[in-house]
């Protein structure tokens, strides 16, 4: 079966996951999210997109249900046993939430109570509400998960490093094919083709990028073109293993760099050292927030700058890869040894036209913090 981690792996975090649900005073959760399934029990698929639940019960009973195409999935994927897995049939007029209230039932728990996750695009608005109102005692557990997932094993720590060295061969593949007439299409095949050819994954969300005045953009957007002789470009990226990102962000000059493009990516530079600086375990997250927008601020810069600098990484699904929270000002959220984060320092300054964005993957060290990406943030002319 080809799970990522040893079984002793999913046992420990399926132990911490009956612990807290008891500490949580819950019979059971239902679980929508499925970075949870992925990470309880190695289940890997887009069949979210659909309605599917996994329940897991105080006493550390773990059963999904899903339908017909996911059935083998999760035999493939996950250390569930085929007595666990439950098929809702697809049909005109089907209510899978009977299917799951029967199962609930059949576990004992319908009546105690019970806990869900309502922050995950794995349960829509439409569903939820019919959810709510087949079981109106649900109390809302969306942070059980994600806070159980922010405590980074080293076995997880070790795909995150696969998954910087990845986002590192994607780099390469964009500086060496970035020229004046390049087209952005064959440098956006060369990233994704070096990730999967050195064994990676899709990564949560489109790679992203931009040239000219859509090198201001923050998101991906349908359309491509070619480089100007001079120009700007724009790349958000990750390589991902086994789900793991290590997302970077870099902003290329093709041609001569203007005196802003400099000033700019010096500002940017001095902001990232700043923020690794005030990463360590056991400081509130806003800490780093702070030392990016003090640093943009002196450089004059306020206007240029976003109200976030950066967010967790971990095994994530689309849409975003985005494992929450993020740095923003007066984040209380205190940081753990152990995981990662993404620092983007991005300034899009729609007055002058130039952008100019510094990102890399981090893991929070005891002493510190250590940069997992092989490059320096320099300023790359093409």
């Amino acid at each position: 079966m080809p799970h990522h981690f040893s079984d002793a792996e999913y046992t420990t975090r399926q132990s911490r996951a009956r612990a807290a649900l008891r500490d949580n005073g819950l019979d059971a959760i239902l679980l929508f999210a499925p970075e949870s399934h992925y990470w309880l029990t190695g289940y890997d698929t887009f069949g979210f997109a659909m309605f599917q639940c996994m329940v897991m019960t105080s006493k550390g009973e773990i059963h999904l249900l899903t339908r017909a195409p996911d059935r083998l999935q999760a035999l493939q994927t996950s250390t569930l046993s085929p007595d666990e897995i439950h098929v809702w049939i697809d049909r005109e007029g089907v209510d899978p939430i009977e299917n799951l209230s029967r199962l609930l039932d059949d576990l004992g728990v319908r009546a105690g109570n019970l806990g869900v996750e309502s922050r995950t695009a794995g349960l829509t608005d439409y569903w939820g509400q019919r959810l709510r109102a087949a079981l109106p005692g649900l109390q809302d557990a969306s942070d059980i998960f994600p806070e159980l997932r922010r405590h980074k094993s080293d076995a997880e720590v070790a795909m995150h490093r696969r998954a910087a060295a990845l986002s590192d061969d994607a780099l390469d593949a964009a500086i060496s094919l970035t020229k004046p007439g390049a087209f952005e299409g064959d440098i956006l095949a060369a990233m994704q083709g070096a990730v999967l050819a050195g064994g990676g994954d899709y990564a949560g969300n489109e790679f992203i990028l931009g040239s000219g005045p859509a090198a201001l953009l923050c998101r991906s957007k349908s359309g491509r073109q070619h480089l100007d002789k001079i120009d700007q470009m724009t790349i958000e990226w990750s390589g991902a293993c086994a789900r793991y990102h290590a997302a970077m962000m870099q902003t290329l000059i093709i041609g001569t760099p203007t005196d802003q493009h400099r000033k700019m990516h010096a500002a940017a530079e001095e902001a990232l050292q700043a923020c690794e600086a005030a990463i360590r375990p056991g400081a509130p997250m806003g800490d780093v927030f702070e030392a990016h927008a003090n640093v943009f601020d002196a450089h004059g810069l306020h206007h240029a700058r976003l109200n976030a600098c950066g967010y967790g990484m971990g095994a994530v699904y689309a849409p975003i890869w985005v494992d929450f929270p993020m740095f923003y000002e007066g984040n209380p959220t205190i940081m753990l040894k152990n995981q990662v984060f993404f620092l983007h320092m991005i300034l899009m300054d729609a007055d002058s036209g130039n952008a100019m964005c510094l990102g890399h993957s981090v893991l929070v060290r005891a002493d510190g913090c250590e940069r997992l990406s092989r490059h320096a943030p320099n300023l790359f002319t093409c």
